[in-house]
């Protein structure tokens, strides 16, 4: 009887959710982020190393001219996510992204455990994103940073750098103190350079276009030099298992927008605008990564592609050396504006999670001038900086990736109990569904054994494994749709429920399934260190945890009011 207690105590405070009373405390940060302001920082924060480094190495190593179907895959999977996320973004119009939305509709344990990885995702997003510009500067300086740092401090540290990488540190100081100034300030400069990184873009495919060769997209085997890694030639020579492979990478190209869902508390009219931005910002980076990925295998073939430098090597190619340059200067611009993005929402995340009292309460601190989380900006910019400056992340890079795909996922799943919960009326019908459950069991036994003879095509007297699974998601599917639903009016309703987030969570796994072992083993530990946190910190200093425990204590006294004899 004690270790039920226990259990059901533990559950209690996993399974404990945020409330309205606690989220209607007054908002300390200015709201001063419009639509376009909104818009700018999704496109900026997403459209980096994509568009200059990713679609020439998936079309190296992965996918061939198939590259463009992986983007669409990965475009597929990030918009269904989108969809979910403006859903949230109406209903819970806060800073914390995932984390949040999480925690209104799940529970505590889970929220925790969303927004412990997601700042993961950001940590790593940071540092990645300067490492890429570092590079991109020390190439058109003919590697003398990289020469110059390993003469004269090397580091012969298996897990670590070759060297100190002290310009993308430098560089992610500076744009953490640029932050910390004021958001209205830096959402300024980010829209400078979002602008000029779009303004690249479009060179790039324009440009791209006069020296485009259709031909490239069809060249046969027998063309392909014998030295030279290529497949077997044509539009996916790798197959269809290289496009979904490279959609898993082209899905880091995708990871960013829902920065746009952290800015609930510095966005005017967020029910609306963040929505919004949302959508249009994942239309504005699906169009530039098509574009990008059309030209650059059309101007060189796709074996001949660089996958470290695609962009400045393919115009070098085919003739175009002035372009080459615009191109690299456009990169350095587009990359930090991409670090500008990644950099916002890492001291937000934590500013919500400080604010309820789930991690230290200093990172909750709002400077009273700049009206920004101050020390949670400064310690992430800090963090940021030394692994950038020190670490090895090519290992690490896919880490975002899984932190990402676990927060859609969390997200997705969400949707479907808002939508078939918790209003009166639904509960209502749900205790009328259980009365009668037991007299209609045989009509359910009924039905199953109809929908298992229905997909039994071959004719056999017993079910196949796949005919069962299709049965299976049958029903569930069928189910759900026919559960009662909530007729809460909310100004943004993501379409097609249960088929929208349900397709998200499906396409989301296969991605986390792509990823290799260890990159599983990391995500693991980094979990056993934020369960720690939790387990020791979070539970015992949880503000929600408080509310609740005196929301109990006020309902003992009125019974016991009550039962005193008047």
């Amino acid at each position: 009887m004690t270790q039920l207690y226990k259990a059901q105590k533990w559950y209690a405070v996993f399974s404990r959710r945020k409330q309205e009373v606690i989220d209607a405390k007054p908002n300390k940060l200015a709201r001063v982020l419009g639509l376009i302001d909104l818009t700018a920082l999704g496109v900026g924060s997403t459209l980096g190393l994509g568009v200059y480094v990713l679609a020439g190495s998936v079309a190296y190593y992965q996918a061939g001219p198939g590259v463009t179907l992986s983007f669409l895959i990965a475009a597929i999977a990030s918009a269904f996510a989108g969809l979910c996320y403006a859903e949230f973004a109406s209903r819970v119009p806060r800073a914390g992204s995932a984390y949040v939305y999480s925690y209104v509709t799940i529970g505590e344990f889970c929220a925790f455990i969303i927004g412990w990885n997601l700042i993961l995702e950001y940590a790593i997003g940071i540092a990645s994103v300067a490492k890429g510009t570092s590079n991109y500067v020390d190439a058109l300086m003919n590697n003398t940073m990289r020469d110059a740092f390993t003469n004269f401090f090397p580091m012969n540290v298996s897990f670590l750098a070759p060297y100190p990488d002290f310009f993308s540190a430098g560089v992610i100081f500076v744009l953490t103190g640029l932050l910390a100034w004021g958001v209205k300030e830096s959402s300024n400069v980010n829209g400078i350079f979002t602008i000029i990184n779009l303004i690249t873009v479009v060179t790039v495919i324009i440009c791209g276009i006069f020296k485009a060769n259709t031909s490239y997209w069809s060249i046969p085997k027998s063309a392909i030099p014998e030295n030279v890694k290529g497949g077997e030639g044509g539009f996916l020579p790798y197959g269809i298992a290289g496009v979904w492979a490279g959609a898993a990478k082209c899905f880091y190209g995708f990871v960013g927008f829902d920065v746009i869902a952290t800015t609930g508390d510095e966005a005017k009219n967020p029910k609306r605008n963040i929505p919004l931005a949302i959508m249009a910002a994942l239309i504005i980076i699906f169009f530039a990564y098509f574009g990008v990925a059309t030209v650059i295998t059309m101007m060189i073939p796709y074996y001949e592609q660089n996958p470290d430098a695609p962009l400045p090597f393919a115009f070098k190619q085919v003739g175009l050396t002035s372009i080459m340059w615009i191109v690299s200067t456009g990169a350095i611009c587009a990359l930090c504006t991409s670090m500008l993005g990644s950099i916002y929402p890492l001291p937000r995340i934590l500013y919500a999670m400080a604010e309820d009292g789930l991690l230290f309460e200093c990172f909750s601190y709002v400077h009273p001038k700049t009206q920004t989380p101050l020390i949670a900006t400064i310690l992430s910019g800090l963090l940021a900086g030394i692994v950038s400056g020190i670490f090895n992340l090519t290992q690490l890079i896919d880490m975002m990736s899984i932190g990402t795909l676990l927060a859609y996922i969390i997200v997705a799943f969400c949707i479907l109990v808002l939508r078939y919960g918790s209003d009166s009326e639904v509960s209502k019908q749900s205790q009328t569904i259980h009365k009668n459950t037991t007299d209609k069991r045989s009509s359910v036994h009924s039905v199953m054994n109809t929908l298992r003879e229905l997909f039994n095509l071959t004719g056999t007297k017993y079910s196949s494994p796949e005919t069962e699974l299709v049965a299976f998601r049958a029903i569930v599917s069928f189910l759900l749709t026919r559960q009662p639903k909530s007729n809460k009016p909310v100004l943004f309703l993501v379409p097609l429920v249960p088929l929208i987030p349900c397709c998200s969570i499906v396409m989301n796994i296969y991605l986390m399934l792509e990823l290799d072992v260890h990159t599983w083993i990391r995500f693991i530990l980094w979990l056993i260190i934020g369960l720690l946190i939790y387990i020791f910190y979070s539970v015992s200093h949880s503000v929600q945890g408080r509310y609740d425990q005196e929301r109990k204590e006020l309902e003992i006294k009125q019974i016991r009011s009550n039962e005193e004899p008047k």
